[in-house]
């Protein structure tokens, strides 16, 4: 009977031992990655000026997703998502590369973001600049009168 009772201890020892084991073993951070980003290296084979949707295509791969209205980029999203437990799953890191065409299709920009504390924060830009300031009509124009000197007028 001493010998069934020790058994009895030692069984629910090894279940309350296996118990515990699982029981941390489920709280244990998990990481889970979702998409494709290009590496630095793929990305510098990219030459702004030069490249056009087809040579990027073969080049780095097809993009997660391009401009839906215009056909205006590819953009190429990674998520890395940690999941804690019973809890939703939260993203740890997200980074986007964006390749924007011009209308002839040819590359005119190539910037890498990423997301830290909820603000998308720019990492990398190779964009072309097109000489226009992101402004107004009205901002540029009245940005040049001074800039227009007496002897253009009499020309």
């Amino acid at each position: 009977m001493l010998a069934r009772a020790d058994w009895f201890k030692s069984a629910i020892r090894i279940v309350v031992l296996v118990g515990a084991g699982v029981a941390v073993a489920g709280c244990t951070a998990q990481y889970r990655n979702h998409g494709y980003v290009p590496t630095e290296e793929d990305l510098a084979e990219v030459v702004v000026g030069v490249d056009t949707r087809d040579s990027v295509a073969e080049t780095i791969g097809a993009p997660s997703s391009s401009g839906v209205l215009d056909e205006s980029g590819y953009y190429y999203i990674a998520t890395r998502l940690r999941h804690y437990g019973p809890s939703q799953p939260k993203p740890v890191s997200r980074e986007l590369v964006a390749i924007s065409f011009d209308r002839s299709g040819v590359v005119s920009g190539v910037e890498r973001f990423g997301l830290e504390y909820g603000q998308v924060i720019p990492l990398e830009r190779r964009v072309t600049s097109s000489g226009i300031q992101d402004s107004t009509f009205l901002r540029q124009l009245l940005g040049s009168i001074g800039n227009i000197s007496p002897g253009g007028l009499v020309d």
